[in-house]
């Protein structure tokens, strides 16, 4: 084991030397690149043009050609295989048993996969030494690391100890010592003394020097060099100082070594300044400042300043120490400044700490907080600011007071009720003002007090009433004159001047005078107007001392903005006081001197100018900044360098991500099939065949959590999480990077190439997860995989173990990273609702007893996410309430007119400065990142570390959610995919566990809804304030995550929801009810899906009630009108949607939630509400109060269906269901089809039919849709259709058909009145016949034009047919309309294909389809009489049948019954058989027939008549003679013979083939049978008697009795047709098409038989529910929906009601029905309860036992006085 750990370790090494040389090949790129681009440029216009002069492509080839893509770089694959063979060696050693040889593997197998990443990371971190300096800095340090580095090391042979240890100091130069070595006699211990200062003094250079590396001293104070910080870092400076502040030494005696210290702790300090990167790397490293230090103090608030990232992040523990610090050690001003430190950072409190450090300070008590409340104590304090007037001691009592006073006052700064309330107790209003208005009051106390007056008393969330309606504040602001007026004097001597009060005055005075008369609460204060009319009598006074003193403040602030010391920081907060103060005087009109309100009105339109001003400057300095590039040439080289570097490494970036993911992919490739990576037949392939390897790596990821191995745990889950994760594309290159590595590991397996990745690699942790609604597809991953599909690929891993390590992980999780990982691999595991993942949870969760600890993490999480939002999130409500009363009166009839006028005017001029103030904005922007770009190019470098700060800032500036809020959204999506399905096992689970700790996850999420939506502080008409763009997704999938508890139905889990205490139903109807604003005006989108998924919540709270008591407890706070008018808003919303299409956001999301499907769910959910609301459901009916909603009504109940189903326990349900827009497409013919054509069952059901039909008619609306391309209903960009040729075409199918039948019965007529066709020319008609033609054409026209009616277009065609024989002739006419009928029947084809989409089913259907081959035929005939012979079209005539039911009846009279028919005229023949016999044997004599002969010359003339009808009828005489005289002519010659016919006799039964013939012929023709043909035979004829019994016998037996059979047959069919007819039209007319109830059973009933056809049981709603169960995704199936579909997939008609209708249920069964179900439900309840007791009573039994074994052992012991009392002690 050892030799294969010591193997690793090797090849760890390697990859290290690997990574060293791609990273030095990449290196040597970009310095050849950089120098063949740098000559050509020229020096001095280098920075213009450089970023387009790389060859980046080139750059992307060299770089992907160091990862083994050439021959020569195949060493790089450490084997000559590819890298095959070390693959195999790594998978070897991963399926061994011993841990830390799997861990050392998997590291290895990760780095092999992600080789491309691993170097861009590395790449990124080079830090390139381009100038002198820098090569001497790296020079310095490193050799002044390595002297440090043995020194600490060493530190044992020469820190001073006490005693003399090791021989070398004895006790007596102990004092000596400190000072000077060398004293003591002996040239050893000289020696050993003069090494020992030696080291002294080398570590102290040392670590001044590399301080000051870190910082520059200026005039403007310490600025950080982050390029020589990121050296340090990157050189590992800070460890080793870390080590040398660990080095143990005599405190208090080694004062060299206390320097030491400092120095030390200042080199931190410098190295932590401004520097994100390394306070990270410090953080790490907090517990060793963890002690009473003031150095450490200093040190722990360098790593904390400014850095919002660990200030959030900061534990209790830490803030402890230090308060406790300050109560033991001392109250030292550093252990505060910390404290302040970490509660404000880039200028943003965190409310967190604030929170912490409040609640620590207040436990502490008064060691720490030192407040001067007291007479005595004030005294003290006036004494103190006397003494330290001058003079301010860092240390003083004074100045630790004045820290104290500035903590508290950052830890209310924001909006924070805890803090303000807590602070409010410890300095009262009354001790503030008393402090600040004493004479003796210093400036800097000063600040901190009114600093902390202005967070906790002015700027508030909750109003202070205190200080609007006391005097303090005008005390104060007397005081303020006092101040102002001593600044304004002081202003000639600036050696002199008080900058501190300056800054008071400046600064903290002005924040607050603004603050307060900004602040929404400060009306009653200064609303003078008010005061006069309420208090005339009390206020009187105070009103007139106030207004001078307002008016003085005013005076006061403007002369301060004309002091020429101001600075521009100071001029802004002193101008916006000014402006603040104006305004309040405008708007309470109080009486200003007119001289200082016009300089007041100046002041505003000089700021104007100044910004246009400042435009224009910063537009000549971004112009002139260039000018100044070309002078600084050596840093310019520098920066180019740095810049150039950078611009390589974020474009490999760019170009090599796909790479980098594809590579990646393959992973997921290998751990999907790793056998083919091994031999057949060896053990190690059937390992791996069996699932070794996978189970083995799941087996292994428990254990790298026991060893604390985060990051490989990580890794693991990663990947298998990617196992099951969709597929990407990876781009060209990607792929082509795909094929290779496949094929090279798996060499050229057949199946290697077609795997497709299932594989994404989301950047954010949470990206998985996010989206509420990613289960679009079942099965994700086909293809990949060797074919497998997601859910095939979820029981794999099931089958291998993965279940159990998420729930062991989730249980176990040691940190918030892993937990996030567990949950994101539980909810791939589960996604697309995987019922066996779902089982095996379920099995293993209750199997091992593991519920309550795996519930018991999710139940805390959502304790600690709602305790961290009550912290966190806060909502400036009176700001926002302010806004919305300034808004509202422009919109409304405002009550006071002074509003009204102000509000526009102030919008005005924010309007004309907007534009300036953009403006300014750009330029000012572009400038200072040239300036930027100029002065600090080394911190473009440093940006280059890619640590996680930036992100995180500007995440926090964007009000983004903690880590303990943002981990709720993977939770509740893993709780909504256990129940997935509608599981009912886990629905009830999470509720119920069954455990002694019960935890209740359905009734905490519904609080965790309550707390994030704010209901926590009352109001819900606050509830947009609370609801973001951050935290709207989180509550999207809390409200999903609630619809999937209840839904299937789960009523437990509703009456839960329902009945809870808590505002979660109220919230989830105000999310309804309410405009969610200011995010409606920014992301309507969010806000409809929102709305949408709140109404399938209360529709799923209400699922399969039969009570209606949710419904109730839903209505109790909803007024019907608002929920009504959501309805229209929605709808009107919908259809400007419509009226202006999204550009470019039309997606999937747009049809989600868009704002129509929103209103259409919110109508269903008023619907199911209105049974048990009268007012609702008058509302909903159009026709009411208002007509512009009565559009959105109707539009609603049309495209709203309602059906009812049979549950499986008998019990009826309505549903009520959005008709999908496919249906739309249904067209009419068909729907006439289905009706009159569905068959009735045995049972006389018609149901199964319809249900068989169904599927066709879906996949017609399919192809309608189409063909019609979405066109009207969807709202679609999209109208125009996608084939529109073939759309045109369908629509007029009917017309066709019309036509087409027209023309033939027209061309049949021409040519039965004049064929043959010679006859006929044009031109024959006399004139006043044409013109009265020509009338009736015109006439025609006419009327068609002014009344377009059928019959006039029919006359129109008829007189324009007619013109057309008599001007062109007869047979161009024929052949112009048989063109056109061609043509059309064409047409109409198109159109039926096109209506029934045949020819998208394939070629089989065609030809299968009876219907389509009838049209093909008709066609066929059509081209046979254009191009064969006109008498083709007589056919056409027969389409009469087809379109003629009654005619198509005839015809089936006799079809129908053929086989019967058929049999009968067998008979008859088998008897004409017989007869012929008897009569060739018997009357062969008797066969004598009179035949009519004709010459020879009249047969062949009718054998060429025949060659002249096929040969078209037409005259094709040559020599122009007229072809009628021919005709005559032909026609005589056929006459004449005929006149010379020749009677004759003939023998016809010589034979008895010819006696058959005969007998058939002529015996069935006669009306007597055969006997009216034979000879008469005399009665003296020996066979007169046969002769007449055979004639008698044929005329009875074929005549009479076998035709007449054959015409009963044919009558009787005929009767039985027509009865069917008329019963099937009864049927349609009296019965229910779906529960087959017939109309009577309606009599007297509260629903009639047409309502109940219309509304209860409309067969096309059934067929809408059947196709909106086919288009709906299955995990978005509500209960009865995912009934339906399971039944359906049975093909189980059980679901549609038989002979049954809910209407007709009376009212006292379905009371009896609901008292029998309630019943059996409380039975249930009761016998849950009497298990649970028996189960805790035999618990308490055997616990009782337990104690009573334990007692008498203890009295066994020897404590006979117990055993007395003991019996009595249950008792």
């Amino acid at each position: 084991m050892d030799t294969k750990l010591k193997v690793i370790e090797i090849l760890q090494f390697i990859l290290n030397e690997r990574l060293d040389y791609r990273i030095s090949c990449l290196l040597c790129i970009f310095k050849r690149e950089f120098d063949e681009n740098n000559p050509q440029d020229g020096s001095n216009n280098a920075t213009g043009q450089m970023p387009g002069n790389f060859d980046f492509e080139n750059i992307e080839e060299q770089a992907e050609g160091i990862f083994g893509g050439s021959e020569e770089n195949t060493p790089l694959d450490l084997d000559d295989h590819g890298g095959r063979t070390f693959l195999r060696v790594l998978l070897h050693l991963t399926m061994h048993d011993y841990p830390p040889l799997v861990s050392g593997a998997l590291h290895l197998l990760f780095r092999h996969f992600s080789q491309r990443q691993e170097v861009l990371m590395a790449f990124k971190q080079v830090q390139l030494l381009v100038t002198s300096q820098d090569v001497d800095n790296y020079k310095q340090i490193k050799s002044d690391l390595d002297q440090l580095r043995s020194i600490v090391e060493k530190s044992e042979l020469w820190v001073y100890k006490r005693q003399g240890e090791d021989g070398m100091d004895g006790d007596g130069p102990s004092e000596s010592d400190n000072k000077k070595k060398g004293d003591s006699p002996g040239s050893d211990k000289k020696n050993s003394e003069s090494t020992s200062s030696y080291n002294y003094r080398v570590v102290k250079e040392v670590l001044l020097r590399l301080s000051k590396l870190c910082v520059q001293e200026g005039s403007s104070g310490k600025k950080s060099r982050k390029q020589q910080q990121r050296l340090l870092r990157n050189m590992g400076t800070h460890s080793v100082v870390l080590e040398l502040l660990q080095i143990p030494y005599e405190k208090g005696e080694d004062v060299r070594m206390e320097e030491i210290m400092k120095l030390a702790h200042e080199f931190l300090q410098n190295f932590c300044a401004g520097n994100q990167q390394n306070q990270i790397l410090m953080h790490k490293h907090i517990n060793l400042f963890l002690n009473p230090g003031i150095l450490e103090a200093i040190t722990m608030q360098h790593i904390f300043m400014n850095n919002f990232q660990l200030c959030s992040e900061i534990s209790e523990r830490v803030v402890q120490h230090f308060v406790h610090c300050t109560e033991t050690h001392g109250r030292h001003v550093q252990y505060l400044k910390f404290l302040q430190t970490i509660v404000k950072a880039e200028n943003k409190f965190i409310k967190k700490c604030q929170d912490i450090v409040m609640a620590e300070l207040v436990n502490s008590g008064e060691d720490v907080l030192v407040f001067y409340n007291d007479r005595a104590s004030f005294q003290t304090l006036v004494q103190m600011m006397r003494s330290e007037r001058d003079r301010m001691d860092e240390n003083s009592h004074l100045m630790y007071h004045i820290h104290l006073v500035e903590l508290l006052a950052v830890c209310t700064e924001g909006k924070n009720v805890y803090t303000e309330i807590k602070c409010n107790s410890l300095l009262p209003l009354d001790d503030i003002v008393r402090v600040v208005t004493h004479e003796d009051c210093i400036p800097e106390v000063k600040i901190a007090y009114i600093n902390f007056l202005n967070h906790c008393y002015v700027d508030t969330e909750v109003e202070m009433k205190e200080i609007y309606t006391s005097n303090h504040m005008w005390k104060l602001f007397e005081n303020f004159l006092v101040d102002i007026c001593r600044v304004c004097n002081n202003t000639s001597d600036r050696k002199h001047a008080d900058t501190i009060l300056e800054r008071y005055v400046t600064e903290t005075v002005m924040s607050i005078v603004t603050c307060f008369f900004s602040s929404p609460f400060s009306d009653q204060s200064t609303s003078l107007q008010v005061a006069r009319r309420l208090y005339d009598a009390m206020l009187g006074k105070m009103t007139e001392t106030r207004q001078p003193v307002f008016v003085q403040l005013l005076q006061g602030v403007f002369r301060v903005y004309h002091c020429n010391w101001l600075n521009p920081v100071q001029k802004a907060s002193v101008e916006a006081c000014i402006k603040v103060l104006s305004d309040v005087a405008k708007s309470r009109t109080i009486a200003i001197p007119v001289d200082l309100d016009s300089q007041v009105n100046n002041l505003f339109v000089k700021s104007n100018n100044v910004v246009q001003k400042t435009i224009l400057s910063w537009r000549l300095s971004t112009k002139n900044t260039t000018r100044r590039d070309s002078g600084l040439t050596s840093s310019k080289d520098y920066r180019n360098i740095i810049e150039r570097l950078q611009d390589i490494v974020s474009a490999l970036e760019d170009r090599l991500r796909p790479l980098v993911q594809a590579e990646l992919s393959v992973l997921v490739d290998v751990l999907h099939r790793p056998e083919l990576l091994f031999p057949e037949n060896t053990e190690a392939r059937k390992k791996c065949e069996s699932g070794g390897f996978i189970s083995k790596l799941i087996k292994h990821t428990k254990q790298l959590l026991e060893e604390n191995e985060e990051r490989l745990c990580i890794k693991v889950l990663q990947t298998l999480r990617e196992m099951m994760t969709k597929d990407r594309g990876y781009g060209e290159k990607g792929e082509a990077l795909r094929q290779i590595l496949v094929n090279r590991y798996y060499g050229n397996v057949k199946s290697g190439p077609r795997r497709e990745s299932l594989t994404t690699f989301s950047n954010g942790p949470l990206a998985v997860a996010a989206p509420g609604k990613t289960p679009t597809v079942v099965s994700s991953g086909v293809g990949g995989r060797g074919e497998l599909s997601l859910a095939a690929v979820q029981c794999h891993l099931d089958k291998e173990g993965a279940s159990d390590l998420v729930i062991d992980l989730i249980m176990n999780a040691t940190s918030d990273r892993i937990f996030q990982e567990s949950i994101l691999l539980a909810i791939a595991l589960l996604e697309g609702g995987n019922t066996v993942i779902q089982k095996s949870f379920f099995q293993r969760l209750t199997g091992d007893n593991k519920s309550e600890k795996f519930f018991k993490v999710f139940y805390e999480r959502m304790k600690l996410a709602q305790q961290e939002i009550k912290a966190t999130v806060s909502v400036n409500t009176s700001d926002l309430g302010s806004k919305k009363k300034e808004e509202e009166p422009p919109d409304k009839d405002a009550p006071s007119r002074n509003k009204v006028k102000d509000v526009p005017v102030v919008a005005v001029v924010t309007e004309e400065v907007k534009e300036q103030l953009v403006e300014a904005i750009v330029v000012t922007k572009k400038a200072f990142t040239t300036y930027r770009r100029e002065a600090e190019a080394e911190e473009n470098q440093a940006a280059a570390d890619g640590a996680p700060v930036p992100p995180a800032d500007k995440s926090q500036e964007e009000g983004e959610m903690s880590v303990i809020i943002t981990i709720m959204q993977p939770i509740l999506r893993l709780m909504q995919l256990l129940c997935e399905n509608h599981n009912r096992d886990l629905q009830n689970f999470l509720r119920n566990q069954n455990n002694k700790n019960n935890y209740n996850l359905v009734c905490e999420t519904l609080q965790f809804l309550d707390c994030i939506c704010g209901s926590t502080t009352g109001g819900l008409g606050l509830l947009g304030l609370y609801i973001n763009e951050k935290n709207v997704g989180l509550i999207n999938q809390t409200v999903e995550s609630l619809t999937e508890y209840c839904q299937g139905p789960c009523h437990e889990n509703q009456n839960c929801i329902a009945t809870h205490e808590c505002n979660g139903i109220d919230i989830i109807i105000a999310l309804i009810l309410n405009d969610i604003n200011p995010l409606g005006k920014k992301r309507m989108d969010l806000v409809l899906e929102l709305k949408n998924n709140a109404s399938k919540l209360l529709l799923a709270i209400m699922e399969s009630r039969h009570d209606s008591e949710n419904a109730e407890r839903i209505l109790y706070n909803m007024r019907p009108k608002e929920l009504v008018e959501v309805i229209k808003k929605a709808y009107m919303q919908g259809e400007i949607e419509v009226e202006e299409p999204q550009e470019g956001e039309d997606g999937e999301d747009e049809h989600a939630a868009s704002p129509r499907n929103v209103g259409h769910n919110i109508y269903i959910l008023a619907h199911q509400l209105a049974r048990h609301n009268k007012e609702l459901q008058a509302m909903l009916k159009p026709g009411g109060t208002y007509g512009e909603g009565d559009e959105a009504l109707e539009f609603y109940a049309k495209h709203t269906a309602q059906i009812e189903i049979v549950r499986l326990d008998r019990t009826m349900e309505q549903i009520v269901f959005p008709v999908p827009n496919i249906c739309e497409f249904l067209t009419n013919e068909s729907k006439l089809r289905v009706y009159y054509t569905t068959e009735r069952d045995e049972q006389g059901s018609k149901i199964n039919d319809f249900f068989l039909s169904a599927e066709d008619l879906f996949n017609e609306m399919n192809w309608q849709k189409k063909l019609r391309g979405t066109q009207e209903a969807t709202g679609d960009a999209n109208t125009v259709p996608s084939q529109p040729i073939l759309y045109w075409c369908s629509r007029n199918m009917s017309f066709w058909s019309s036509i087409s039948f027209n023309l033939a019965v027209l061309m049949n007529l021409l040519v039965a009145f004049f064929y043959p066709l010679e006859g006929v020319r044009g031109g024959t008609l006399e004139p006043h016949l044409s013109a009265l033609l020509w009338m009736a054409m015109l006439v025609s026209l006419a009327i068609v034009i002014v009344f377009p009616q059928p019959h006039g277009i029919r006359a129109l065609i008829a007189s324009t047919i007619l013109r057309l024989i008599f001007s062109v002739g007869l047979e161009p006419t024929l052949l112009l309309l048989g063109g056109f009928n061609l043509c059309n029947k064409i047409i109409f084809l198109t159109s039926f294909v096109g209506n029934r989409g045949t020819f998208t089913r394939g070629y089989l259907a065609m030809v299968m389809d009876v219907e389509f081959l009838y049209h093909l035929l008709y066609l066929i005939i059509c081209s046979l009489g254009v191009f064969v012979h006109v008498f083709f079209y007589s056919l056409l005539l027969f389409d009469l049948v087809y379109r003629e039911e009654t005619l198509l009846n005839v015809i089936k009279s006799v079809t129908r019954n053929g086989r019967s028919i058929l049999l009968t005229a067998v008979l008859a023949l088998i008897l004409v058989y017989l007869f012929s016999i008897v009569g060739y044997i018997f009357f062969k004599d008797d066969f004598i027939l009179n035949v009519d002969r004709i010459p020879n010359k009249t047969l062949e003339h009718g054998a060429s008549m025949v060659g002249e009808f096929f040969s078209g009828g037409v005259c094709r005489k040559e020599n122009g003679e007229n072809c009628s005289t021919e005709a005559v002519r032909q026609a005589t010659v056929a006459i004449q013979p005929s006149a010379v016919v020749i009677e004759d006799k003939e023998r016809s039964c010589d034979s008895l083939l010819m006696c058959i013939v005969t007998v058939l012929s002529h015996g069935l023709r006669s009306g007597g049978g055969v006997g009216d043909v034979l000879r008469k035979p005399s009665k003296e004829e020996p066979l007169f008697a046969a002769r007449v019994i055979y004639d008698m016998l044929f005329f009875f037996m074929v005549i009479i009795i076998v035709l007449n059979l054959i015409f009963g047959v044919i009558i009787d069919t005929f009767a039985d047709l027509r009865s069917e007819k008329q019963k099937k039209e009864e049927i349609l007319k009296t019965t229910c098409f779906i529960c087959g109830l017939e109309r009577d059973k309606f009599d007297n009933k509260t629903v009639t038989f047409e309502e109940h056809i219309k509304v209860e049981h409309n067969m096309w709603h059934y067929l809408f529910f059947i196709v909106l169960v086919k288009v709906k995704d299955s995990t978005e199936y509500t209960g009865p929906e995912s009934y339906v579909a399971e039944m359906m997939r049975d093909h189980n008609l059980d679901w549609f009601p038989r002979m049954r209708a809910m209407s007709l249920v009376s009212s006292d069964a379905d009371g009896e029905q609901n008292e029998i179900r309630s019943l059996q439900e409380k039975l249930e309840s009761t016998m849950k309860l009497v298990c649970n007791l028996s189960g805790q009573l035999t618990e308490l039994k055997e616990q009782m036992t337990e104690q009573r074994k334990q007692k008498q052992r203890i009295g066994l012991l020897g404590h006979p006085q117990h055993m007395n009392a003991n019996p009595q002690q249950p008792a």
